[in-house]
């Protein structure tokens, strides 16, 4: 589905057409309110010079009223638009969510994780914010209106001069909004850029640690960050001078309108209270003129991020549901059919139900596309891969994972405790599953056992101990299929041992597939593929392979 950054503007407000109307009739009334002031005021002035007590009471009357009035409408009215903008700005981070989690995936192709994180947050606040610009534009028109209307009952030249010089300086703002606009669009794209940056820095940084690779880090996010800044900077500078111009501009104007109203004043075309009257309107002026220039140029900053949330709202999928549906009991039969891809060329290969497969890869690129097209992640470039006889390109990726789990090698743990890292069903036993990836051992030194809270991504363990949880965590889903890759490479020699005979056993009966080239986990197969320049090169049982195939023995033991 195409979608277009104004089609995203458009049911942003529309999706909160209710508020939005409220608070523009709400903030109108607030601008008729202090439009109608300086006219009183003037009124009131004559009264007082006429001598008119009645009269004068009356229209000081009036004057209490419109304050009450204008005061209680700009309550509620921004109330009802901050409503708005808050609600719309919640409904596209959710969307955004949604997408970016779909299981048919591409969301996240040429993003980083911070770069997403940044649009959700800053992208839809600001398109959130037009819900605020909407309400205040209206209500702008509606004062400038209800002043010319009323300068055309002081001042037939008055009001001809609001009238017709209002709609020339409403398309200059617009015109001057145009630089600010994509000037905007680049900020926020370097402001993704750096979040993203940051945030795949500050996740590694154990690992950067670990290789000395510091500096490179700070200079790689330092060029980034200095890219951010001076984009940033140009559209602080873009808006500056957009505002400033506007302002000038809405001070001759202004001026102008007090010096036609003066010389009318003097030619004694009207009275003093009426030169009252249109110097106050003039004044007045200054704030709907003034939210125009606003308007636009938090319009201009909404249309460029409304394009960058409409980029991912409408990214193609990686993979489509299919017509087919998933086995129901899946038996867990897995076959290959002429499988290519990147690393991949022409695999056949069929994998019993039940069967315990160990699958070694000479290219860590081989390995990725094997599991993403096991997962579905991606669909393969030739060939097929087959669930119980039906190609899993039929099938809707959301169902076809409550059958085949793909767990990876950087599964991560989430904000939380142990037990809700491990399943999201309360009464799930996790005992057989902790057992099995070892991860009872971890438990068990954990102040609060299961219930022990985690932070982000798990950071308070070491590199073992989230990975057996991990680990358990694909052991507790029980799926039909479980394939995991690499589950223990941060795990000593004896643990991994244990580990390879408890997931065994739990296994038993389901079909397991270890892309690995770990020997504890290999020895415990009942058969080991080996893949290498993208072809089944050698199959076998571990000890067999280890004797007899050279390339086996180099890629497991070396």
């Amino acid at each position: 589905m195409s979608l277009t950054g104004r089609a995203v503007l458009v049911q942003a407000i529309a999706g909160q057409r209710r508020d939005v109307l409220l608070s523009s009739l709400m903030i109108t009334g607030h601008q008729a309110g202090e439009a109608l002031v300086p006219f009183v005021i003037g009124v009131v002035i004559d009264q007082a010079v006429g001598g008119g007590t009645g009269a004068l009471a009356l229209w000081l009357g009036v004057l209490g009223v419109v304050y009450v009035g204008l005061s209680f409408s700009y309550r509620f009215g921004d109330r009802a638009a901050e409503r708005a903008s808050e609600q719309a700005a919640h409904g596209l981070r959710l969307a955004l969510t949604r997408r970016v989690l779909d299981h048919g995936g591409g969301a996240e192709t040429g993003r980083l994780p911070g770069a997403l994180v940044n649009i959700a947050t800053g992208d839809a606040g600001r398109v959130g914010a037009v819900n605020l610009v909407v309400p205040a534009g209206i209500s702008a028109c509606a004062g400038i209106a209800l002043t010319a209307i009323l300068l055309l009952l002081i001042s037939l030249p008055l009001g001809l001069l609001v009238l017709l010089g209002t709609p020339p300086l409403l398309w200059l703002s617009h015109l001057l909004g145009k630089p600010l606009e994509h000037r905007s669009e680049i900020e926020q794209e370097h402001a993704a850029r750096a979040s993203g940056v940051a945030t795949d820095l500050v996740s590694g940084i154990r690992v950067l640690k670990g290789l000395g690779a510091e500096g490179n880090a700070l200079r790689r996010y330092r060029r980034t960050s200095q890219e951010s800044l001076r984009a940033t900077v140009k559209a602080a500078r873009a808006e500056a001078g957009y505002h400033g111009i506007m302002i000038a501009l809405n001070g001759v104007f202004l001026a102008l309108i007090a010096l036609v109203g003066g010389r009318l004043a003097a030619d004694g075309h009207i009275t003093i209270g009426r030169l009252v009257s249109t110097a106050g309107l003039a004044q007045y002026l200054l704030t709907p003129l003034g939210t125009f220039s606003w308007v636009n140029g938090e319009f201009a900053q909404g249309r460029a991020s409304a394009r960058r949330i409409a980029a991912i709202l409408s990214a193609p999928p990686a993979v489509t549901p299919g017509p087919l549906c998933v086995p129901c009991p899946a038996a867990g039969k897995i076959a290959l059919r002429g499988l290519s891809g990147p690393g991949l060329r022409g695999i056949d290969l069929d994998i019993a139900p039940g069967e315990f497969v160990g699958v070694v890869t000479t290219d860590p690129a081989t390995a990725t596309a094997l599991l993403a097209y096991l997962g579905r992640a991606a669909d393969p470039e030739e060939g097929s891969v087959e669930l119980d006889g039906v190609p899993l390109s039929g099938l809707d990726p959301g169902e076809l994972r409550a059958a085949i789990l793909v767990a990876s090698h950087d599964a991560r743990l989430f904000d939380g405790t142990v037990r809700a890292n491990l399943t999201a069903s309360p009464g799930t036993d996790l005992v057989p599953a902790l057992a099995a990836a070892g991860a009872d051992e971890v438990v068990s030194t954990l102040p609060d056992g299961l219930d022990t809270l985690l932070d982000e991504r798990g950071r308070s363990l070491s590199g073992g101990q989230r990975q057996r949880l991990a680990l358990a965590r694909a052991l507790a889903a029980d799926p039909p299929v479980l394939v995991v890759h690499d589950p223990t490479t941060a795990v000593d020699t004896v643990t991994e041992a244990g580990i390879a005979e408890g997931v065994r056993a739990l296994r038993r009966d389901r079909t397991t597939i270890l892309v690995t080239t770990s020997p504890a986990l290999l020895a415990a197969t009942d058969r080991v593929v080996l893949l290498h320049e993208g072809t089944i090169t050698a199959h076998g049982d571990h000890a067999s392979l280890v004797a007899e195939h050279p390339l086996y023995r180099t890629a497991v033991l070396s």
